[in-house]
């Protein structure tokens, strides 16, 4: 199973947030995910402290054992 840590999206028409997840890579965007590991809210400021929330333990988990990171979430760490 390849595993990639990407945005899920949510939220209402016009109104997108995201969740940074761990999901298998061929499962649907907005489907099933392995664990939530953070968000990321585009409609607020980008000094604001919630705009972007990270468990960067998790993801450091993640990342050991193999799992890609998409070009977005890739931004978000580096």
């Amino acid at each position: 199973m390849a595993v990639r840590i990407r945005l899920a999206r949510a939220g209402a028409k016009k109104r997108p947030f995201y969740r940074i997840v761990a999901a298998d890579s061929r499962s649907p965007r907005d489907g099933k995910y392995l664990e939530k590991l953070g968000t990321y809210d585009p409609h607020l400021p980008a000094e604001h402290a919630q705009r972007l929330t990270l468990n960067e333990e998790r993801i450091r988990f993640w990342l050991d054992q193999g799992a890609g990171l998409s070009d977005r979430v890739h931004r978000f760490l580096h």
